[in-house]
């Protein structure tokens, strides 16, 4: 009767020991697949390249304008619509109007954001494998796989906590990651933006997943941390506010 029963489901991601309690196999096994896949629709080696790097700019920067995202490519203003107007066409990529904190002359430029397609283009391929093997668990087993999730985050991330720079040094493995994560100075504290999440849609219908992670962010940054948005809820990023005490430069 002590022998353990093993069983892999959902790419090698759970494994139930004598107990039943499942336990996770690998923190980045879940959603890791290859790099971003380039839709069969692009006609051209030259154009494929280009909307790829768009769509790999809108993961990184989360929803932005065509301006900046032509910036960042070189490309004048109708020929970055030009392979807006080809993503928008193919679903990967949706348009929404900014939140405007301050009342401006003038219709605000509107923003490009990846759709569900999008993202599910990055490495997010085992989403509805891994939603089914979580639907086979009670409550109580979701609850401790999402706990040992959060627990080997830590293990994973361990070095984070001897960084002079905290936040920064998350980010960075974060990104190691596929998460696309970065900071920004906000008021009396750091935010930390995740522009990708491998398992968003498994963490939409499961929010333990999302709820062990802010914990065990917290965890690390050794101060309490607080999830403001979610890509699992439908933000276009995952958002974490990190106080620090003191406004940074």
């Amino acid at each position: 009767m002590g022998q353990s029963v093993g069983r892999r489901t959902a790419a090698g991601l759970l494994r139930w020991e004598g107990s039943q309690t499942p336990r996770v196999a690998s923190f980045a096994d879940i959603g890791h697949t290859d790099v971003m896949k380039s839709s069969g629709t692009l006609r051209g080696a030259e154009q494929t390249g280009t909307r790829e790097r768009v769509l790999s700019l809108l993961l990184d920067l989360g929803p932005s304008t065509a301006t900046t995202l032509g910036e960042r490519l070189g490309l004048g203003p109708a020929g970055v619509r030009r392979h807006l107007d080809a993503l928008l066409a193919e679903g990967t990529v949706t348009t929404r109007e900014p939140r405007r904190r301050t009342v401006t002359r003038g219709r605000p430029a509107r923003l490009y954001a990846l759709t569900d397609a999008g993202h599910a283009a990055g490495p997010s391929a085992y989403d509805a494998l891994a939603v089914s093997a979580l639907r086979f668990m009670s409550t109580e087993q979701v609850d401790a796989f999402a706990a040992a999730r959060g627990a080997d985050l830590e293990r994973r991330y361990a070095s984070v906590a001897l960084a002079d720079d905290r936040p920064a040094a998350l980010a960075e493995a974060l990104s190691a990651d596929g998460y696309a994560a970065s900071t920004t100075a906000q008021g009396l504290g750091v935010q930390l933006c995740q522009h990708h999440c491998p398992v968003q849609h498994v963490a939409a219908e499961f929010p333990q997943l999302c709820d062990a992670e802010t914990a065990a962010l917290g965890r690390l940054l050794d101060v309490h941390v607080q999830r403001l948005a979610t890509i699992a809820h439908g933000d276009g990023v995952c958002t974490t506010h990190i106080p620090t005490g003191k406004a940074r430069p």
